[in-house]
């Protein structure tokens, strides 16, 4: 197993909480995680469909036949076994009782979100993050390879290439999950709306537009997306909040929780073609914003970023949001830096009153250089800049 790591903070949960809930997308390495941490509590899979029935028919029976408790994977399955959990722990009062992992977002269900509520501390495990993959002892040559590969577990423990596995896993497990959340009669036109999607990684939704270019109407195109959303194929960042007077672009920005993903669904069959691919920009910018997403939700830390950009075009990429401090982070592909590189940065600072030492530009290269009006950070060392920024966790 490649060390995870959340671990740490769900042993920790478990010294004080009586149900832990784990979500992620599929085959980011939940189960393998929970058995690991908890190797002594009995594995139940809901997938099984004798043991879902089972769970469905009597589910105090069921939860009741682990006195001990037990990790209960893909546990959305079973939307009725809420209810019975949280009068089952609060009868026995004990940390560490039931692991809940789930490939949905069930806490979108306010019912189920009641029913656990003061009873769960809640995670989110995405795929590997590049600080796991760098304790793992697997460097990437290139940040080609890096966007070109992405960070699910699978391929890195049985070295298979990610042009057969992707599109495998989006037939096996992301056109198969929202067809349970949503039932979509017509799966070519889901495939579309997917490959529209990868299309805009990046870039401003505007789901008027992308409804259009799919030939669905607006509703149907904010439901698709939302049960994207609640199977982690995709998140939103949001425009920042503060507007200094100047009006702001109040659309949020599309990315997916994995590169590999939206490389499959544009069609890039090997890194190489990402030399060149038009895109190459953007799904950089997508590799950075992931993995400052998982930086914090691996550290059982809510997300602190956004985006800003107002109407005359000044656009800073990602601001990490503090309570002291707004760190300002500028993503560029490129490996040669012209100063135009920190021309928003530079506009942003003298609008906020930011400081150099808070601001940075991620780029293609791998130097590292401290500068006066910022710092130039190669995409290496990504994660420094969240070392530097971070509160203690």
């Amino acid at each position: 197993m490649i060390p995870r790591i959340l671990q740490g903070k769900l042993l920790k949960a478990a010294k004080t909480m009586p149900i832990l809930a784990v979500i992620g997308p599929r085959q980011s390495g939940k189960t393998t995680l929970v058995k690991h941490a908890f190797p002594k509590k009995k594995y139940i899979s809901l997938e099984n469909f004798d043991v879902r029935q089972a769970a469905e028919q009597d589910p105090r029976g069921f939860l009741n036949s682990y006195p001990q408790g037990a990790i209960l994977d893909e546990v959305q399955k079973v939307p009725s076994i809420f209810s019975y959990l949280q009068s089952i722990v609060d009868e026995k009062d004990e940390a560490g009782q039931f692991i809940l992992t789930g490939s949905q977002h069930f806490l979108l269900h306010e019912k189920i979100s009641q029913s656990l509520a003061g009873r769960a501390a809640f995670f989110t495990l995405l795929p590997l993050s590049f600080d796991e993959l760098q304790n793992y002892r697997h460097p990437f040559s290139s940040l080609e390879e890096a966007v070109f590969q992405g960070f699910y577990p699978r391929l890195y423990a049985h070295k298979i290439q990610p042009a057969q596995w992707y599109p495998d896993y989006i037939q096996t497990y992301v056109e198969r999950d929202v067809r349970t959340l949503k039932n979509i009669t017509d799966l070519s036109l889901f495939q579309k709306f997917l490959k529209l999607c990868a299309g805009r990684t990046g870039q401003f939704l505007n789901l008027s537009s992308l409804a259009a270019d799919c030939g669905i109407t607006h509703n149907t195109a904010k439901s698709w997306l939302s049960v994207l959303q609640a199977s982690f194929i995709i998140f939103l960042l949001q425009p920042h909040f503060k507007n200094f007077r100047k009006r702001l672009v109040k659309m949020p920005k599309l990315y997916f929780y994995d590169t590999g993903v939206a490389c499959s669904l544009l069609g890039i069959e090997n890194k190489e073609q990402l030399k060149t691919y038009p895109l190459r920009g953007n799904l950089f910018e997508n590799l950075i914003i992931a993995e400052f997403m998982k930086y914090r939700m691996h550290r059982g830390l809510k997300p602190n970023y956004f985006f800003w950009r107002d109407k005359a075009g000044h656009e800073i990429d990602c601001l990490l949001e503090y309570a002291k401090k707004t760190v300002v982070v500028e993503i560029k592909s490129g490996t040669t830096v012209p100063k135009e590189y920190f021309d928003n940065i530079n506009y942003w600072n003298k609008l906020s009153g930011g400081q150099s030492k808070d601001s940075f530009v991620i780029y293609g290269g791998e130097e590292n250089r401290h500068q006066n009006f910022g710092n130039l950070a190669g995409w290496k060392n990504m994660l420094d800049i969240m070392n530097q920024a971070s509160v203690d966790i």
